[in-house]
């Protein structure tokens, strides 16, 4: 009897490359329930809280990212670089893994090399428009490159590459409009604002935000959701008198997130790749703010594209002020443009993405069942 399909991922360092991964994992469980699946890490990023949460074991790989800024700390990174190459070339061996799948971060440089030179397939997963250095490194050792954005193909062989988006979350297409405006105790008929960036926050939107939250609210039909992220809530909730804007939801952290895309009429937010994603499954009409501080500023490429596609508007952070102060207003009044951008944005979406993305790497291992979408 042929036995089970055993599958090692390789994600780490942020929440972009991680959560792919765990959402791949889950796909080819339930597509496979007797399938092998294991994790490689690091021990000091969220993967290795976020892994064994969702029910999969996570093994340690030593790996150091290369300091542009500060050349003195790339005095270990040959020496991380070996030691993450041998632990990855025996995890590859010891758990006798059929195929390895990359979502990103520098933890998949070493682990699908190992296993490429181990003589198994790999399978690299891009989430942004801008290919990232180690997706870039691995792509002519890939079996299979799997793309969110179309723009990204050109960076990869065109003949590897599937286009198959980034992995969601399945509640986000579950949540109902009356039930998110009610968990956010906003009337039907009113406007709504959402503005999050990130976990963390951004200390860019949150400045804006409080700068022009008067003229925001000065419309008496509009609410808005603000997330400011944890760094800066305590804070802006001493310099913000919630009690003076009645139609202020001044929030740290937003964990259903379901409920804020159904709720919302506008997201004003930055251009991550999940994000972006998150954005188009769920049809939410945005203004992309862009980080200037990622590397090679991929958020810029995201928007871009996104805009491209009539899903969002992109404003550059200089451009800031004038996207709270003239675009907010005007697209919450233009209902025909907001719809417009949302059937846009959901013409975009794969909201199948982790299932596409699980069906393509089982095949790799002899399963066999539907068909794969291809470029």
């Amino acid at each position: 009897m042929k036995r089970a399909p055993r599958i090692l991922l390789a994600g780490g360092g942020t929440g972009g490359h991680v959560y792919p991964a765990i959402a791949i994992a889950n796909a080819i469980r339930a597509i496979e329930p007797e399938a092998a699946i294991a994790f490689a890490g690091t021990e000091d990023h969220l993967e290795w809280d976020a892994v064994p949460k969702a029910g999969y074991a996570i093994h340690p790989i030593t790996v150091s990212g290369f300091h542009r800024k500060q050349p003195l700390r790339n005095l270990s990174f040959p020496f991380k670089l070996i030691k993450g190459l041998a632990q990855s070339w025996a995890l590859v061996g010891d758990f006798d893994a059929d195929v390895a799948v990359g979502t990103g971060g520098y933890v998949s440089g070493p682990v699908l090399m190992a296993a490429s030179l181990r003589k198994r397939p790999v399978v690299v997963q891009e989430q942004n428009a801008y290919a990232g250095v180690t997706n870039r490194l691995l792509a002519k050792r890939a079996a299979q490159i799997h793309i969110a954005f179309p723009e990204a193909k050109g960076w990869f062989p065109a003949e590897k590459c599937r286009l198959s988006g980034n992995p969601t979350r399945a509640a986000l297409l579950e949540a109902e409009h009356a039930q998110a405006r009610a968990a956010f105790d906003v009337p039907e008929g009113a406007s709504l604002l959402f503005v999050f960036g990130g976990s963390l926050g951004s200390l860019a939107l949150n400045t804006a935000m409080e700068k022009h939250l008067a003229a925001l609210l000065a419309d008496e039909d509009t609410y808005v959701i603000w997330q400011t992220g944890k760094l800066y809530y305590e804070r802006l909730r001493a310099r913000v008198e919630e009690e003076e804007h009645e139609r202020l939801r001044l929030l740290e952290y937003v964990d259903r997130m379901d409920l804020a895309y159904a709720a919302a009429d506008l997201a004003l937010c930055r251009a991550g790749a999940i994000t972006c994603s998150e954005l188009m499954v769920t049809g939410t009409p945005a203004i992309l703010v862009p980080s200037p501080n990622v590397a090679e500023d991929h958020q810029t490429k995201n928007a871009q594209s996104m805009e491209r596609a009539g899903a969002a508007l992109l404003a550059p952070e200089t451009d800031l002020d004038a996207a709270l102060v003239e675009k907010a207003p005007a697209l919450l009044k233009d209902a025909p443009r907001r719809a417009e951008m949302a059937e846009a944005a959901r013409a975009a979406a794969h909201p199948d993405a982790a299932e596409r993305i699980a069906r393509d790497v089982l095949r790799l291992v002899g399963w066999q069942d539907g068909s794969s979408q291809e470029l």
